[in-house]
Order: C-alpha cells, then structure tokens, then sequence
C-alpha cells in the first residue's frame, strides 16, 4: 500500500459518524442515493462551523446524509435542499426528523435545480453544496456564487470523479465538467479555490467579489 493509500485510508477510518447520520446513510444506500462519504461530511460540518453559516443551500438531498453534516456544523442554520426525488426527500424528512432538527431549520423544494436555483436571491446564503446532476455542475457552480455572499462558501463534493479527472485520456462529458470547473476556479480573480483529495475529493470555493 502506498503512503498516500494509507494516509487516505487512516483519513476516513478516523471518522466517528453520530448515529442519526449513520442511519440516514444505510437509507440511502438502500435508495441508491450514493451519499457523501463520512470524511467529506466531517469537512462540511467544519466549513460551516468555521463559516459561522445560517442560511445553507443544498443541491440534491439525497436521503438527508450530507444536510445533516451541514447543520451538525451549525445547528443554528436554515438549510434549504432541492431535489428532483420525492422519495428522498421524504427519506431526508424522516432522517431530520429522527435526529430532532426542528423543522423550521430545514426547508424542502421538490423541483429541477436548474429551475429552482434562478429564483433565489443572490448574495444571500452562506453555503452552497452541490451535489447533483453532475453533469450540470458548472451552471450549478455559476448559480451558487450567484447565491452566496461575498466570503460565502461553495462546496463541490465527488469533484474527482473517482480518479477519472485526473486522468487526460478520460473525455466523458461529466469528467470534462469537472475537470473544468476546478480549473476555472482556479484562474478566477472571483474565488479562493482549494481543492481536498480526501475521500471522493471536494473543491472548495470561497467568494471574494
């Protein structure tokens, strides 16, 4: 096993996921969800702690995995999710509600991203997650600085591709999206962009203007 192998696999086998997420994740599994990894929850629930954040957009819910990181790290926040699902929202519902989030702290919009994002207010939010349809991850990406304020965070988990975008010769339209919306970030005099390789990797985009 190499260095890296090993520091990743120490990296998520440190993680103490608390039982209402534990739970949420075997839900989601069953669903076909595929919800975030512990690792990546963990640095979410850290950012937003960090972040001082109370006012959170999430897109693509899942079964409630990664919202609920989110507010693990601010328990004071409102979280507004979208999902295109009506199962896994209700399965996101039924998780939030066993890990007592009263209900005011989280919002839940049944709709297409693209058609729900636009009328939202802009400079408005403290963090956007985007974590759906990765295909349209570049016009998520654009409509989630749209949203946040300036110092806002925008978090792109799964953004490796699981090892895809790293590689040239990979061209598929989701790995493209992704490889070119780390590199745009990077050259933009708009955001700080940092970009973590642990679990399925997570770019992290903070705006500056």
């Amino acid at each position: 096993m190499s260095e890296h192998d090993a520091n990743a696999r120490f990296a998520s086998e440190t993680i103490v996921e608390p039982t209402a997420i534990a739970r949420a994740r075997a839900h989601a599994l069953e669903l076909g969800a595929a919800p975030l990894s512990p690792s990546i929850g963990a640095q979410c629930a850290v950012l937003a702690a960090a972040s001082g954040a109370r006012s959170i957009v999430e897109i693509g819910t899942g079964a409630g995995v990664s919202g609920l990181w989110l507010l693990r790290g601010a328990p004071q926040a409102v979280l507004t999710t979208i999902d295109s699902e009506p199962e896994h929202l209700a399965a996101a519902r039924q998780a939030f509600a066993d890990a007592k989030v009263p209900p005011a702290r989280a919002r839940f919009i049944t709709g297409r991203a693209a058609d729900v994002l636009p009328r939202m207010n802009e400079s408005s939010y403290d963090i956007v997650l985007v974590d759906a349809d990765p295909e349209n991850v570049i016009e998520y990406v654009e409509h989630g600085l749209r949203l946040v304020r300036t110092g806002g965070l925008v978090l792109v988990p799964r953004v490796l591709g699981g090892g895809r975008v790293a590689d040239p010769v990979q061209r598929d339209a989701v790995t493209t999206a992704y490889r070119s919306v780390v590199q745009e970030t990077q050259e933009s005099q708009a955001v700080l962009s940092a970009l973590t390789t642990v679990g399925e990797g997570m770019l992290q985009l903070a705006r500056t203007a």
